[in-house]
């Protein structure tokens, strides 16, 4: 099966074997993971996509793929649409296209290991108005046509000790045994990649650029753990780490021991959001009662503590410094016409790979040349690798996994003379960036509270970015992490708290011509405000890299967006100087210059 269309045909056999009408595919593992490991990269084997978030659905005679704002032109690029209809979400549900498409007696599958329990019902009664049915299917229709598919990745897990961690995995498990009595429940499902990586104290190879192993837990109201992986992952020196109260199982007991709990009267804890449909049917089986509350590890990991903390600071500095030589170097090099995006990308991470530290990188570079960086999540390739042009637009959307802290950090730099237009709409996501990091707001204040801050000197220009300003990012973990976001809506209801870590990255992209972003990473920290009457929260910029002054309309800069901007620049100055070899000290003097 060379071609999609071939793959996509061999799908639609084994649908009729199999008497369903239709199948869906969604971009995720058990885990709900965003980013997967290959062996679940199913979308991508079926269609093509390469993208982090969508789904497809594929009946008989049609098919769909699901994308939101941030994909609309790489879905185009990258799914033949003489075989799948571009769908734009949220506008359109993947239950309102079944819907609309389905007949009675039709018998639409699912793999609920692969979606929520609410998805799963929601949908069902969608499709009953039709007289059609949402049937889940016991092995995923995908996996029986993917005839090479990958193995699960076997690499064994490591350990993330105390002086990275700054708390133990039994100090966690304590808290969560608390929040266990608070619940009345006798245990609580783990299935989220980033909260077992978190609770014990472990990382892993199993996911590119995320540090994450394949593992479910379950966690009792005495601290106690059971952790179900493949047992060639538990290394003598992890088993040691873990200790005696950590049970280790394979992962084929999962299911049983999760109907076991029912059998034995216990009230079982899971999160509808990262517990996949199938760990609420296992519990269901077994008769186990279920309460439903989110994952305890989530807020936790989200908010920093005081190790975690200095170690995303000296992650910044190494990394920043890192940066900074490159854009030196692309300063000088972009000017020659042979600079492409596949050559500054791997240019960034030979420089980020000097320090000997990195372990890997946090996503895929976004390099993007011209119109390319009007692509949000670009992915050079080969295929679409461009060349940089004289008076274009670069952005360059990278990050790194340390132990000690995660980055992600958007420039966007001029080669040659920007036109005004360049200017203005990159002086207008300087000024929402510059509005959102020098924010002061009641404790309790939501992301979506302060999304409008970014947005606002677009909007005055009638213009707007198809994505999220910030999202959480963790440490040596996942650069997207909840449950901090900062949104206009859809995910951003979380009060912000001190030791959380956000991105700031409002942007403006031209269809065709090029795409500005400016992405620091920025953490929440109190603030005292004289006079305040209620506690106060602040941003701190962690991230330390200069932003291109040449495209920069000073004219429509404030004085005190001026000082901000200065401000910024002698810190990154002053902090990267010490680092920088000699011959790229002269262009950071120049880069951070006051204006």
């Amino acid at each position: 099966m060379s071609t999609y269309r071939d793959r996509l045909a061999a799908l639609r056999r084994t649908m009729a074997e199999n008497r369903y009408d239709g199948f869906v595919v969604p971009l995720t593992d058990e885990h709900m993971s965003e980013y997967v490991g290959r062996y679940a990269q199913r979308l991508a084997w079926l269609t093509g996509f390469e993208g982090s978030a969508a789904s497809a659905v594929v009946l008989t005679g049609e098919a769909g793929i699901f994308v939101d704002g941030r994909y609309t032109l790489q879905v185009r690029d990258q799914v033949d649409g003489t075989l799948y209809e571009y769908v734009g979400l949220p506008g359109v549900q993947i239950a309102d296209w079944l819907e609309a498409k389905a007949g009675p007696g039709q018998r639409i599958g699912f793999d609920p290991w692969l979606h929520t329990r609410s998805w799963m019902d929601a949908t069902k009664r969608r499709l009953a108005v039709k007289g059609a049915d949402l049937v889940s299917v016991a092995g995923n229709l995908v996996d029986l046509v993917w005839t090479d598919r990958p193995a699960p990745s076997a690499e064994p897990f490591e350990v993330h000790g105390e002086a990275l961690a700054g708390q133990t995995s039994a100090e966690k498990r304590t808290e969560i045994a608390r929040w266990l009595g608070e619940k009345k429940a006798d245990c609580v499902v783990v299935a989220a990649l980033d909260s077992v990586a978190w609770l014990f104290n472990v990382r892993g190879r199993d996911v590119s650029r995320t540090p994450v192993a394949l593992a479910f837990a379950i966690v009792s109201a005495d601290g106690k753990a059971q952790l179900f992986t493949a047992p060639a992952k538990i290394t003598p020196e992890v088993a040691a780490h873990l200790g005696p109260d950590v049970a280790l199982l394979p992962p084929e007991a999962f299911v049983d021991t999760l109907r076991a709990l029912g059998a034995a009267g216990k009230t079982v804890a899971a999160d509808p959001a990262t517990c996949v449909a199938a760990i609420f049917q296992a519990l269901e089986t077994g008769g186990a009662r279920i309460v439903e509350a989110r994952d305890p590890c989530i807020l936790a990991k989200a908010i920093k503590n005081p190790v975690e903390i200095a170690g995303t600071r000296a992650a910044h500095v190494r990394d920043g410094a890192a940066l900074s030589r490159f854009l030196g170097w692309f300063d000088h090099e972009a000017p020659k016409g042979t600079l492409d995006e596949l050559a500054a990308a791997a240019k960034l991470e030979d420089f980020r790979r000097e320090s000997n530290l990195l372990k890997d990188l946090s996503f895929d570079t976004i390099s993007g040349a011209g119109p390319n960086g009007a692509i949000v999540h670009y992915r050079v390739s080969p295929e679409t690798n461009r060349k940089v042009e004289p008076d274009s637009i670069f952005l360059l959307d990278s990050g790194g996994q340390y132990l000690d802290g995660t980055t992600d950090v958007t420039r966007t730099m001029i080669v040659g003379t920007p036109t005004a237009e360049m200017k203005d709409r990159f002086t207008r996501v300087l000024k929402g960036h510059i509005a959102l990091a020098a924010a002061r707001f009641p404790a309790g204040t939501r992301g979506s509270q302060l999304d409008v801050l970014a947005r606002q000197f677009l909007w005055q220009a009638g213009l707007d970015y198809a994505h999220g300003t910030g999202h959480g990012v963790g440490s040596f973990l996942s650069v997207h992490e909840g449950p901090q976001r900062i949104v206009a809506s859809g995910g951003g209801d979380e009060p912000l708290a001190a030791g959380m870590i956000l991105s700031n990255e409002p942007g403006y992209y031209k269809t065709g011509a090029y795409g500005i972003r400016i992405e620091n990473l920025v953490l929440v920290v109190p603030v005292e405000v004289e006079g305040a009457e209620q506690p106060m929260l602040a941003f701190e910029t962690l991230t330390l890299a200069p932003i291109d002054l040449r495209l920069v309309d000073t004219d429509l800069l404030s004085d005190a967006e001026r000082t901000w901007l200065n401000t910024y620049h002698a810190r990154v100055r002053d902090t990267l100087t010490p680092l920088l070899p000699e011959d790229a000290r002269g262009w950071l003097t120049e880069a951070t210059r006051a204006l």
